[in-house]
């Protein structure tokens, strides 16, 4: 990927796409090209396919997607399934048709069966059932996977897929209606403390385990493959080390300072027992993460007193 490439990041807004613009930046590539939804709605095919006859990038970075935590996956799977399989099919199939040279697509970790043999492999997508909470989501971010094979296959084309792990760090989502487990974890904690409330209720038991990477490390690691790696064989990205959502809980009510009690719902649904990537594929091509958890909440509560708000 030259360094005056013609650089497409859909979904710049987001905590993947943002991470992605500071190290494109940070790596000396000036051609990032970025629209806002108010500029370019993804959901249009038109509008898609007339962007992209009209700027030709050269290289897509498709982050854009509607992503939420338990909550929001288990209330609004019509939204999930459509918006995302739409987003999806708009981008892939104007890559395509305008000579886009390299398009990366990022899946995510819960596609993989609810009760998959742990640490996941690659090989173990559409080898089970899904987890409900979450199959919408799920069953798109698969079509987009197959889609971007399908492509490969018929037309020559060069659009690898990635399999992130749980996310987290700067412009994360903290809305406790829609987030993931970890900025609602920090919210609810900076809260209780601020509040001085003598408790912080918590979804489930917290025994299921969960990987988590901080959002730079990935944004480092799809550069990086766009640059070393082709073909339709997709890649985990993770840490390769996983925690309870117990031991999460005592990270981050240790760097909020929050002196109060733990109390688990167990009436709340736990999710998927285990997530835990086999990150050996990725490892082999030459990449390894470098922030720590212990760090990457250092830094994203830091980022939370600042903008959360």
């Amino acid at each position: 990927m030259p360094k005056d490439a013609l650089i497409y990041v859909a979904g710049h807004t987001g905590l993947v796409g943002s991470a992605i613009v500071r190290r494109l930046e940070a790596d000396g590539y000036a051609n990032i090209i970025t629209r806002t939804i108010d500029e370019l709605n993804l959901l249009d095919q038109q509008a898609v396919e007339s962007f992209f006859a009209s700027e030709r990038p050269e290289y897509v970075f498709l982050a854009a997607a509607k992503v939420g935590g338990i909550l929001a996956n288990k209330t609004k799977k019509a939204d999930f399934i459509y918006e995302n399989l739409q987003i999806q099919n708009n981008i892939i199939h104007s890559a395509w048709k305008n000579g886009v040279t390299k398009l990366l697509f990022l899946g995510s970790s819960c596609i993989y069966p609810k009760l998959c043999p742990q640490p996941i492999k690659e090989e173990y997508l559409l080898t089970g059932s899904l987890e409900d909470t979450n199959d919408a989501y799920a069953l798109a971010k698969i079509a987009g996977i197959k889609m971007c094979q399908s492509y490969n296959a018929q037309y020559g084309t060069n659009f690898i897929s990635v399999m992130p792990t749980n996310l987290y760090g700067p412009n994360d989502n903290f809305d406790l209606e829609s987030s993931h487990v970890l900025p609602a974890m920090i919210r609810k904690f900076h809260e209780a403390k601020v509040a001085g409330a003598p408790q912080v209720t918590l979804w489930g038991t917290g025994t299921p385990r969960r990987e988590f990477l901080h959002v730079d490390d990935l944004a480092a690691a799809v550069v990086y493959l766009m640059q070393q790696h082709d073909g339709s064989d997709i890649v985990n990205i993770g840490t390769g080390e996983d925690v309870t959502i117990k031991e999460l809980a005592e990270l981050i009510k240790k760097e909020v300072g929050y002196e109060g009690e733990i109390v688990w719902d167990a009436t709340k649904p736990d999710g998927t027992p285990r997530k835990w990537l086999d990150v050996s594929r990725l490892h082999s091509l030459g990449w390894k993460h470098g922030i720590s958890l212990r760090e990457g909440i250092h830094g994203t509560y830091a980022w939370f007193l600042e903008h959360g708000k």
